[in-house]
């Protein structure tokens, strides 16, 4: 069996698997896989030195009793300036493991649920001469779209640079694309043979 997405402005139909695009919306997978890829982004290199790594105070900075103040083994104890962090913050990894067939089968769901709530739109061509933001945006317009995601079988330098003065709106391709991606736009514009890209990717 197949789906068919028609082609914006009636210009026919592109035939795609039920497999990638006609599956359930599974939330509870989808949010697993976005949060591990957000996890997955965040740099975890923030450290600091605890009282055992800062340099100095090997020795006693005074007697134990006798001069009116606190006793103190060294100087570089958190209270003193210098002294080590109070527990100190260390590098760390942040990701989190998502096997192929969770990340894909997320993937799945998401563009299947964009199909039918009609926040993807497939057109047969979305090539431009040169960079021309003005003729971008007309064609954005034509199609209805204020924010959204253009989504191509492979990079066009014109449509990138045409684009990317554009408020709300991205460029990327089949190969770059993530489930993040996919869900922080209104609406996805791709051409037939992204689509079809598309399609073969996650089957």
């Amino acid at each position: 069996m197949s789906v068919q997405l028609n082609i914006a402005g009636g210009k026919g139909s592109v035939d795609l698997s039920d497999e990638v695009f006609s599956v359930s919306f599974k939330e509870t997978l989808i949010h697993q896989v976005v949060t591990a890829y957000l996890a997955g982004g965040r740099s975890g290199t923030s450290s600091q030195k605890s009282r055992s790594e800062v340099s100095g105070g090997g020795k006693k900075p005074w007697r134990q009793k006798g001069t009116g103040r606190a006793r103190a083994g060294t100087i570089r104890s958190p209270i003193f300036t210098g002294g080590g962090q109070t527990f100190a913050r260390s590098t760390r990894d942040y990701s989190q493991k998502i096997n192929r067939k969770m990340y894909r089968g997320a993937m799945r769901s998401i563009v299947s649920e964009l199909a039918r709530q009609d926040r993807l739109i497939v057109v047969k061509d979305l090539s431009v001469k040169a960079p021309s933001t003005k003729e971008m945006v007309a064609k954005l317009a034509k199609l209805e779209i204020k924010s959204g995601l253009i989504l191509l079988a492979e990079e066009d330098a014109n449509i990138a640079l045409s684009a990317r003065n554009i408020p709300n709106i991205a460029v990327t391709t089949v190969s770059s694309v993530n489930p993040v991606t996919l869900v922080a736009h209104e609406k996805i514009l791709m051409t037939a043979d992204a689509a079809k890209l598309l399609d073969e990717k996650l089957s």
